[in-house]
């Protein structure tokens, strides 16, 4: 395809001026939607890989990369727990915590995972701090039965600092009046807003004594959590972690807690991917009738190139050159315009909402009021690529009329 008179031959047909003008608008036509194909793919994969990364780090503010729980009841050797998990150089936190299902009352009742946290550790693990709305971690204090809500979950129960909630536990006490729920009143110090509804509207966090105390778990807890330096590792450090304690234990890392809800994800990114492409496919039809009416066109020169001893495969060579180049052009100015667009999205987003005079996307409606983008490497290279294979498809069949051309026919009425 590269060889020097195909390819030279090839290009100039690009620099020559045609004799049918609507070849060149086809042509040009071919080049734009190529371009606008590759900009509207890169941009959109962008923006769902912004949302995942974004989406991702909310939900990883409040779960922990991995857990080390007991199997048969509370899991009780957990300071040596995390000791040797602080002694790992791939672990950056460990922290205890307790977990237990209650229904919580203020002004209405609401069902709530009670989460109970060491607040000296839980940075470690967590996001808390930077989630805070109201209150500190540091106002939970052993003993003194202090609670922090979700935002949502407080707006629905209509609480707020200062206020008191009842704590309902599935174990019932029992009493000479028959058995009763447990439950515990506690003083409402704080509020926090994950940006995910699953915690903003179904996670309270108390002491890890005071739970340990409502669930009377002893000096127990549900699990270890571990923050680790790369997430991707989760699993098998949670798993080296547990083979260096006795007993048995259950090992979780997020990607299995939050399986379903980041293959969907990786589903509607890949779908919306396939979609796409179908723009830059019209695109590469456009490219087949402006190669088609071409060969058309240069019938007579052809021929010539033919008499002069220039083989089939060698003409085949010239036009699928001059497709390439098209869609070369095409693929090159989209790239370059779909990763400035996309890297300036929320500057575009933020004019437009200036423009219209109203917020596309209100903080009182979405959890995410932005529009995040992430521009990766592989996700532009494989744009490219694909853009790159339906070009070099879209030759193949003009190229192949043209090297089937007879030299007597084309040249009988010259």
């Amino acid at each position: 395809m590269f060889q020097p008179l195909p390819f030279s031959i090839g290009l100039r047909y690009l620099r020559a001026k045609r004799r049918n003008g609507f070849i060149s608008f086809i042509s040009m036509a071919s080049i734009l939607g190529i371009i606008i194909g590759v900009i509207a793919l890169i941009t959109t994969i962008a923006v769902m890989s912004g949302f995942q990364q974004e989406l991702r780090d909310r939900i990883l503010g409040m779960v922990a990369h991995a857990t080390v729980a007991g199997v048969d009841g509370p899991l009780q050797g957990w300071p040596k727990a995390v000791a040797v998990a602080e002694d790992d150089p791939r672990v950056l936190g460990a922290a205890p915590y307790t977990e237990t299902e209650a229904l919580l009352q203020g002004r209405t009742r609401r069902g709530a995972i009670v989460r109970g946290i060491d607040p000296g550790l839980e940075p470690k693990v967590s996001e808390i701090t930077t989630m805070m709305r109201q209150g500190a971690v540091t106002d939970l204090k052993a003993g003194e039965f202090n609670i922090i809500l979700g935002k949502e979950l407080a707006q629905l129960l209509g609480v707020g600092p200062g206020d008191s909630v009842n704590v309902f536990v599935s174990e019932a006490t029992v009493t000479p009046l028959g058995a009763l729920p447990r439950a515990k009143r506690f003083k409402v110090v704080g509020v926090f807003e994950a940006g995910a509804q699953e915690y903003d509207l179904g996670l309270a966090l108390v002491h890890l004594q005071d739970a340990q105390r409502l669930s009377r778990m002893g000096s127990g807890v549900t699990g270890v959590r571990l923050k680790l330096v790369d997430l991707w590792d989760a699993a098998p450090v949670a798993l080296d972690l547990s083979r260096q304690l006795d007993g048995f234990y259950r090992v979780r890392d997020w990607s299995r807690d939050n399986a379903n809800f980041f293959r969907a994800l990786k589903m509607e990114k890949t779908v919306m991917f396939i979609l796409l492409s179908l723009v830059i496919a019209i695109a590469a039809f456009n490219l087949v009738s402006s190669l088609v009416m071409l060969v058309q066109d240069k019938q007579s020169d052809i021929a010539i190139l033919r008499t002069l001893g220039m083989s089939p495969g060698a003409v085949m060579k010239v036009f699928i050159v001059q497709g390439l180049v098209i869609g070369i052009v095409g693929i090159g100015i989209g790239v370059v315009g779909g990763v400035l667009l996309a890297s300036n999205l929320s500057h575009v987003v933020a004019f437009v909402e200036n423009l219209i005079g109203a917020e596309l996307m209100p903080s009182d409606v979405y959890y995410i009021s932005g529009v995040p983008t992430l521009v990766q490497f592989d996700d532009v290279a494989m744009v490219a690529a694909v853009a790159f294979v339906l070009c070099l498809l879209a030759t193949l069949y003009p190229a192949w009329r043209a090297s089937r051309t007879d030299p007597a026919t084309a040249l009988r009425y010259e």
